[in-house]
């Protein structure tokens, strides 16, 4: 994933139920056979924007952004189910002060910048946010937590039915103070998305891993062509979601060239073998043998 892994341990415990027919899933403990991994991509972003400060160089988000250039544009299946989408029309941005005139209760915000990773933050009112930062989940001003980048409302992302915008301020709010060892979200991404929908696949270890690989990340990488990942539990595949988008579009386009190539490669090799089956390779004899 391109990130410290601070904490491995495996567990093992009973299997729990999903859902919950309330809407909102119990918290009752992770499942069988989960791995728990704790990286921390936001960490990283908070790192590199204070060296930069430090450095007295140029804060990162007064550089030329450009969303249809920078950001992947992909979506989320869960088996043959779309989950989540960003493509074109959910790629807006605006300015920390313009938001606050946007923003309702309950909201999610994702703040993006060149070369970092997207932070998410809940808004609960009266102009602030909740976010989990720097391995704390705090409350903040929301232009505080901006950090001068340009951000969207991200509510239309992820296509789970959300909670009341009541229940989806409850849950950030009375997580304030929550850190370390204690946190039970591997990023901002997670933590938001886990206030406004309550699913346990948001969070650290919320999903049994044994083989089978029902999620599916699709890159758009042109017009007509895009490339699909799998993965195990939605966790995983918001670390590799997120890790594209600190990256870059060109430089995901760039990782994907040499696979795609040696996949189209392979494929000639099959139509020609399928055309030809009854060729074969000459062998030279070897002159040793008679």
């Amino acid at each position: 994933m391109g990130n410290q892994v601070e904490k491995l341990t495996h567990l093992n415990y009973k299997e729990v139920p999903t859902a919950d027919p309330t809407g909102m899933d119990r918290d009752e403990g992770p499942r069988i056979g989960v791995s728990y991994i704790f990286s921390n991509d936001d960490d990283e972003l908070e790192q590199q924007q204070d060296s930069v400060h430090d450095l007295g160089g140029e804060h990162p988000a007064l550089q030329p952004y450009d969303p249809q250039l920078h950001e992947v544009e992909c979506s989320v299946y869960y088996r043959d189910e779309c989950i989540y989408q960003k493509s074109g029309g959910h790629l807006s941005t605006y300015t920390p002060e313009n938001l606050l005139n946007r923003c309702k209760p309950g909201d999610l915000v994702e703040f993006v910048c060149q070369a970092q990773y997207p932070h998410w933050v809940v808004y609960v009112g009266d102009f602030q946010v909740v976010h989990l930062h720097r391995l704390e989940v705090v409350n903040s001003f929301l232009t505080d937590a901006s950090q001068g980048r340009r951000g969207r409302i991200a509510n239309q992302l992820y296509r789970y039915k959300p909670l009341s915008p009541a229940v989806v301020v409850r849950n950030a709010l009375e997580q304030v103070g929550c850190k370390d060892r204690d946190l039970s979200w591997r990023n901002s991404e997670c933590f938001a998305a886990w206030c406004r929908y309550g699913k346990r696949e948001f969070k650290i270890g919320g999903e049994l891993r044994i083989g089978k690989q029902p999620y599916r990340l699709q890159i758009r990488l042109g017009d007509k062509r895009s490339h699909t990942l799998e993965f195990q539990s939605l966790e995983d595949l918001i670390m590799e979601k997120r890790r594209n988008d600190q990256i870059g579009r060109a430089a995901v386009i760039q990782e994907l060239s040499s696979h795609l190539q040696a996949a189209e490669e392979e494929e000639e090799e099959e139509e020609d073998h399928h055309r030809h089956p009854g060729a074969r390779t000459a062998v030279e004899p070897d002159p040793t043998r008679c």
